[in-house]
């Protein structure tokens, strides 16, 4: 009988903890954010597409972003030969973004 007690309260207890663990995976979800990347130039052949969308943490810095993406795609230009724009306006690199944001990374033009 304490054996069937002993049962039930570890199924229980199972239960709870893949109970919490949705709760978590939930908070985890709530707490990141989509973000749409678009690149040009040498970008988009270093990344070798033209956008994608990355999952990030909210919180997260325009400089962070391109950090986490240069590392991903080895681009060779540093953040301070590029400017940023967020939803087709320019931005400092220090700004936050939100979720659903468009980011596009400008590399410079030369031109004659």
């Amino acid at each position: 009988m304490t054996k069937d007690i002993l049962d039930i309260k570890q199924g229980r207890l199972q239960k709870k903890e893949k109970f919490m663990s949705v709760i978590e995976t939930k908070a985890d979800i709530e707490s990141t954010m989509d973000i749409n990347v678009m690149y040009f130039a040498s970008l988009a052949d270093e990344a070798n597409c033209q956008q994608e969308t990355v999952k990030l943490p909210q919180d997260t810095s325009l400089t962070e972003l391109y950090e986490q993406l240069s590392q991903k795609h080895r681009f060779s230009r540093p953040q301070a030969e590029l400017r940023v724009a967020v939803n087709d306006y320019f931005a400092k690199w220090t700004d936050q973004i939100n979720d659903g944001d468009s980011v596009v990374f400008i590399t410079p033009v030369a031109g004659g």
